[in-house]
């Protein structure tokens, strides 16, 4: 049996500073063994070299690393096992921190419609595509303020609520040809045009939706990453009027499938 073995697991890496240098030093071992030089250990954990060489002869009693000559080390199962265990104790602490702290504490950000207080319960609502806060929590969907804003500022809520009511937008997809079977040209832009009028945003994908934007005189508002950009647009209740080149298109139907988000695909040929 290891000499001592239980020594270095009375007390966990979270609990020990000890223990915390012991359990980085045998990990910097098991990356870089056989051959091991101490100061580069000690310049990636922050600790001298003479302190390594301590930590070294202790590990090395304790029958956690084997000692195979001048710079020559090796972790034991001992070891090993000692680090798994360890390892374990850190991701469930981490679990723990995630999931039970954080997930209780999480910050989201929204638009103060009214001056909120710091602590102040709030209303939730979805405008624009951006989530807005108002004082009172008399809605459907409530939080609480950990900041405070003027009307028009953005504020931080936590310990969430209910379910903010909106409905989710839709896209009209207008798929473009590609230049060799027409491109922009084979578009009516008049229509486009008119199509704008009723949707919240335009997107673009490929250099053809591009150029059948211009002869419509329409200033896209998405035209890079527009799949994700589309999808996301919707999932907060915007309507989107997409021109997409033929090539392109699965890729952005792909994308609003995934989220079974609403989308037609329409023909609107210059004819």
């Amino acid at each position: 049996m290891p000499k001592n073995a239980a020594d270095p697991e009375e007390f966990g890496v979270l609990q020990s500073k000890r223990n915390a240098t012991r359990y980085q030093i045998l990990a910097q071992i098991a990356e870089r063994q056989p051959a091991v030089n101490q100061q580069e250990i000690a310049d990636a954990i922050g600790i001298t070299a003479q302190a390594v060489s301590d930590y070294l002869q202790d590990l090395v009693e304790h029958e956690y690393v084997n000692k195979h000559g001048r710079g020559r080390y090796e972790v034991t199962k001992e070891g090993v096992d000692w680090l798994i265990s360890q390892t374990d104790e850190l991701r469930h602490f981490i679990e723990h921190i995630s999931e039970d702290v954080i997930g209780q504490v999480e910050v989201e950000t929204a638009i103060a419609t009214t001056a909120i207080n710091e602590g102040e319960n709030v209303s939730l609502t979805m405008q624009e595509g951006v989530l807005r806060a108002m004082s009172g929590g008399t809605g459907s969907a409530t939080a609480v303020a950990v900041t405070s804003a003027e009307a028009g500022q953005d504020v931080g809520i936590t310990n969430f609520d209910g379910v903010v009511d909106y409905d989710l937008g839709s896209v009209t997809i207008v798929s473009i040809p590609r230049v060799r079977n027409g491109g922009s040209s084979a578009v009516d832009s008049n229509r486009i045009a008119e199509m704008a009028e009723i949707h919240d945003l335009i997107a673009v994908g490929g250099v053809e939706a591009i150029a059948v934007a211009a002869a419509a005189n329409l200033e896209p508002d998405i035209r890079f990453g527009s799949a994700s950009a589309v999808q996301e647009a919707a999932a907060k209740g915007l309507d989107t009027l997409l021109l997409c080149s033929t090539d392109l298109l699965s890729a952005h139907t792909d994308k609003l499938r995934e989220q079974n988000l609403s989308y037609e695909v329409v023909d609107v040929a210059d004819t």
